[in-house]
């Protein structure tokens, strides 16, 4: 009787990475990156500001702070304005150590601030990419990440067509925002899975329904699907990546996205996974689906009226508005100190 040799399945993070979604790390933590070895990274003011205090990162405070005083210190009085300098300085520390570890780029995030505000996020967007370059990074490795609004979107438009500086449009909750930032030209964009799910739950007040919230079926991968087939139907060229999960389910029934976007606890199980992980997103079904085309060039009250009728949508993009603010507030108070 012959021997049959057992062969070991492959873990589930590399299934997925092999199935065509490119797998990014939703993280500022370096060891985290290097662990995981993700194509790209991503950043947000509360993911840069709890890294920074972690002992072995919160020294990259003092490296911005001193490279301001030393560049910008004789001739900025403004206290208020070195503090802008510094952050921005350290947002761009952060991306710089996560270059040297991904193969890729990274995102690193506008004020969130500015979010209604198209010349001012244009201008924050020049004066990040203008540090990177001086650090020896080109801008082709970095993705500003903006937030879905129609000022924001606006911003992305002119930093794309003007200034080839590719945008991650952020905080995305809807198609009416994915329709508008693929018009606009964006190169990619991050539709918030977990944030959608979280609202259904807090108003669906069906519990049986709430628990059938799961993969397939779960609103966040719902809307994330919609996205991605109407861009593949209608050719659109803007990378979809999912962002924000709750769950490894989530991740799986997205299987064959553009990109994915995954925090390190849910990588990790990912990793210490073999359960299967089909391939279940293909740019070639697109093409069966009814979804319609719909418009929002130069039509800003469409878009708003549009986006209005979205409760859900609307709600959760002013909340990832204020957080990210706060986040970005007690991050200023933090490097002020130093100061």
């Amino acid at each position: 009787m012959s021997a049959v040799k057992k062969v070991k399945e492959s873990d589930s993070l590399s299934q997925l990475k092999n199935s065509g979604t490119v797998v990014v790390a939703d993280t500022g933590d370096f060891d985290n990156i290097k662990k995981y070895m993700p194509q790209d990274a991503t950043t947000n003011p509360s993911l840069i500001l709890a890294a920074s205090k972690i002992e072995k990162y919160s020294k990259l405070i003092d490296v911005a702070v001193e490279a301001t005083k030393k560049q910008y210190g004789d001739s900025i009085k403004d206290q208020e304005k070195l503090v802008e300098i510094a952050i921005d300085q350290l947002l761009v520390e952060f991306g710089k150590n996560i270059l040297s570890i991904v193969p890729g780029r990274v995102s690193t995030e506008v004020d969130a601030r500015l979010s209604f505000d198209t010349d001012a996020t244009v201008a924050k967007a020049l004066e990040i990419i203008d540090i990177y370059e001086k650090e020896g990074i080109s801008k082709d490795r970095v993705l500003i990440k903006i937030a879905s609004t129609w000022e924001g979107i606006q911003a992305a438009k002119i930093l794309q067509e003007q200034h080839k500086i590719n945008c991650n449009l952020t905080l995305l909750f809807s198609k009416v925002q994915a329709v508008a930032c693929a018009e606009a030209g964006s190169f990619l964009i991050s539709p918030f899975v977990g944030r959608i799910l979280d609202w259904f739950k807090s108003n669906t007040k069906d519990e049986a329904k709430v628990k059938s919230f799961v993969g397939a079926a779960d609103p966040g991968v719902i809307s994330v699907k919609e996205i991605y087939t109407y861009y593949k139907k209608f050719g659109y060229s803007t990378i979809v990546m999912g962002a924000s999960f709750r769950n490894v389910e989530e991740i799986k029934a997205l299987a064959g996205v553009d990109y994915l976007t995954i925090s390190p606890n849910l990588l990790a199980e990912l990793q210490d996974s073999t359960e299967d992980v089909p391939i279940v997103l293909k740019a070639e079904d697109a093409k069966f689906s009814d979804l319609t085309k719909v418009s929002y060039i130069d039509d800003e009250s469409k878009f708003r009226y549009d986006l209005n009728n979205d409760q859900m949508a609307t709600e959760k993009l002013s909340d990832g508005i204020r957080k990210f603010s706060a986040d970005i507030v007690t991050l200023h108070d933090l490097v002020a100190s130093k100061f």
